[in-house]
């Protein structure tokens, strides 16, 4: 090739030097190792790599051995030597030593070359800086071997590539044990299992999975995996939870057992009538805890003394061709007992009484010669249990349950549901027993309390109280009216927190210290609230309560224009509703909510007013007319509303009926109690409906009235 032609930049020129170019950009530098001469060559890339320069670097293979780490060394040796024996490929990664005593991570590749015999001769190749890539591990490492979750790679062949100290500790295997060993040979019981179903499936789709499997002994645990799959395999994340499983399934089993006890609280208290209830309770236990069940309950006749007789009341058997012998049973076994029984034992030690096996002549020894025997004898129970229904003052009946052979004894989980449900049902049933005693009690006390309302002029005022339908539900609401002594007409609804009679007494306190203090200070509605507050912390109570207190004011130019004006404040209580002469209904909201009595004591409460024209009703009310669990409380305002718009030309007595008959379901769940105020016109006689005008005398009467006509 002639000079002018290697200058004019031939293909194969720009083609070595474009290489050349590109290898250096990367970072490689090249080697080139004469095995004959022993000369090893490096280029520039590669002294600047290794910490050398050409003055120190030797060109020999021990200058090259010397830099790299002891720790590598024979590792790259024999990596070497290997390539050389095959004419073959050499490959390694290993640690550089640099002058200085830094450490760089280098990759090397190259080849042996062999001469016409076949003996190697010179070995070339290039390496690079992966110190970068390593440091990078070398912190994902750190990572996932500090991180409480399992984690585990495979390759594409099944073979694990790493394990976390957590994978070896859930594993029960060292890694020394499973890195490069397959997955499906160390773990057999894996094979065809969802491990296997589910990994494959991510390896095929390209997408991660998530799933929960058992592994069986020597692992016997449940675990949580995560499996995503990409280019070298599949990584798998995973957790033990063998014990949230089993937590699980406790949770399970006691719901069910929550479950069981809340149905039988539910079917025991729809209905005031013991029997009738309890016959609900064996149909409820079968066929979940028995083959058979049959309810026994003590006589409650006081005057029947110590020895009070029992009665099958209930009894009921999972196979209906069965349960007319059970009922033959039933009725004839009480009467066909032989002395002791396990019945009265249950009663007399309000315990439990089991028999496990062997139930069928067990009892049927207890048991005189007859029917009664032949159909226990038919019933066949292998194991029976006769558990006590405690009440509050000993055992009001008990629960029998029979099962066959087939299903053998109640274990102890079982056991103890049966237990909770025969001390939930004994609880119920006492309570059903009490029932009529408690609301004629609760009721009586507040209706004692809830007096007439006085008679003031022209101001018709209506109470109402009607009591909830259910035991024990008789409680806090109350009404009041009372005049002070300047003839103002004080008017309260309220109602205590709670339902019950300690509610209903409390109740009784409230409304006599606000009556009383009225009376006494002739206070305003929010001076009076206040007192009120003050004397409940004084007096150290825990009585919570919501209430309106009301103020029915005239002054004399307000009696010759004919109109009168209302002051009130509201303790959390639903606001008072205002129907117009025109037909019209207003709210009574207030300037703002104050808190409820008993929660603030030392609040300054807002006080509101507004001025009527006579003719106007004025409705105070408690929860129960509007709230109740099939609608909210602002529906239940509206409806309201609406009952006035359409009622409000009624009587007052009959508008407070109507709005009872209306507002209120069959069997109203709280008590509610009503204060209407209608304000007749002063320019006319009292109307008859609204009876007579009568006041304490110490309180101004009214003034002599000249009936206008119209």
């Amino acid at each position: 090739m002639h000079d002018d032609e290697r200058g004019s930049g031939s293909p194969v020129d720009a083609g070595r030097v474009l290489g050349e170019l590109a290898i250096a950009a990367a970072g490689i530098g090249t080697f080139d190792w004469d095995l004959d001469t022993g000369v090893l060559t490096w280029d520039d890339q590669l002294l600047e790599l290794f910490g050398y320069d050409r003055n120190t670097f030797d060109s020999t293979i021990e200058a090259f051995d010397a830099a790299v780490h002891p720790g590598d060394r024979a590792r790259v040796t024999h990596a070497l030597q290997t390539a050389i024996a095959t004419c073959g490929d050499y490959a390694a990664e290993y640690r550089v030593v640099l002058p200085d005593g830094r450490t760089r991570w280098v990759a090397a590749s190259g080849r042996a070359l062999g001469d016409a015999t076949g003996r190697a001769h010179r070995v070339l190749g290039a390496a690079w800086d992966t110190t970068a890539g390593k440091e990078s591990q070398a912190r994902v490492a750190r990572v996932l071997e500090a991180m409480p979750t399992a984690f585990y790679s495979l390759d594409r062949d099944w073979r694990f590539t790493y394990v976390n100290a957590e994978a070896e500790r859930l594993l029960g295997r060292h890694r020394e044990e499973l890195l490069g060993g397959e997955i499906w040979q160390l773990f057999p019981a894996s094979v065809a299992s969802d491990f296997e179903r589910h990994y494959r499936a991510a390896m095929d789709s390209g997408r991660p999975v998530t799933f929960e499997a058992y592994y069986p002994a020597p692992l016997d645990g449940w675990y949580e995996l995560r499996a995503w799959p990409g280019a070298d395999g599949l990584s798998v994340y995973f957790l033990e939870v063998t014990q949230q499983r089993r937590a699980q399934q406790d949770a399970e089993r006691a719901t069910a057992r929550a479950a069981l006890m809340a149905q039988v609280t539910t079917e025991l208290t729809q209905t005031l009538q013991g029997g009738e209830a309890v016959a609900r309770l064996a149909q409820l236990l079968v066929p979940t805890l028995a083959d058979w069940c049959i309810v026994t309950l003590v006589d409650d006749d006081e005057e029947a003394g110590a020895r009070r007789g029992m009665r099958d009341v209930a009894w009921w058997h999972a196979d209906p061709d069965a349960r007319d012998t059970l009922e033959r049973y039933a009725t004839l076994r009480l009467d066909s007992l032989v002395g002791r029984s396990y019945l009265g034992q249950a009663l007399q030690t309000s315990r439990t009484v089991s028999v496990e096996s062997g139930a069928t002549a067990e009892i049927g020894s207890l048991l005189h010669p007859g029917a009664a025997q032949d159909a226990l004898h038919a019933l066949a129970p292998e194991s029976l249990h006769v558990l006590p229904l405690r009440g509050r003052g000993g055992p009001v009946g008990v629960v029998t349950l029979g099962r066959g052979a087939a299903r053998g004894s109640l274990v102890d989980d079982e056991l103890t549901t049966a237990q909770e449900v025969a001390g939930r049902a004994g609880l119920a049933l006492d309570n059903s027993r009490l029932y009529r005693q408690q609301r004629r009690l609760a009721e009586g006390l507040q209706r004692s309390m809830l007096t007439a309302p006085p008679e003031p002029d022209h101001v018709q005022v209506t109470v109402r109280y009607e009591p909830a339908a259910q035991a024990a539900q008789v409680g806090g609401d109350w009404y009041d009216a009372f005049l002070q002594r300047d003839g103002a007409t004080v008017l309260v609804i309220g109602d205590v927190v709670g339902h019950d009679i300690a509610a209903a007494a409390a109740m009784g306190q409230v409304r006599s210290l606000l009556r009383g203090i009225g009376v006494a200070t002739g206070h305003g509605p929010a001076e009076l609230l206040h007192e009120v507050d003050q004397a409940l912390r004084t007096l150290q109570t825990d009585t919570i309560a919501t209430a309106v207190v009301a103020r029915v004011e005239q002054t004399a130019q307000e009696r010759e224009r004919g109109v009168t004006h209302i002051r009130w404040a509201n303790a959390g209580h639903p606001p008072p509703m205002v129907l117009n002469t025109d037909g019209t209904v207003a709210v009574l909201a207030g300037i703002r909510p104050d808190p409820l009595l008993g929660v603030l004591p030392d609040v300054r409460r807002t006080e509101s007013q507004v001025s009527l024209d006579r003719g106007t009703t004025v409705l105070l009310y408690t929860d129960g007319l509007i709230e109740r669990r099939d609608r909210s409380l602002v529906e239940g305002m509206e409806a309201l509303r609406d009952a006035l718009v359409e009622l409000g030309d009624l009587e007052l007595d009959d508008l407070c009926d109507a709005i009872l008959a209306r507002m209120l379901p069959d069997h109203p769940e709280d008590d509610v109690a009503l204060v209407a105020v209608r304000l007749h016109r002063q320019d006319r006689l009292r109307p008859p409906e609204a009876g007579p005008n009568v006041v304490p005398p110490d309180v101004p009467g009214s003034p002599e009235i000249v009936d206008q006509p119209g």
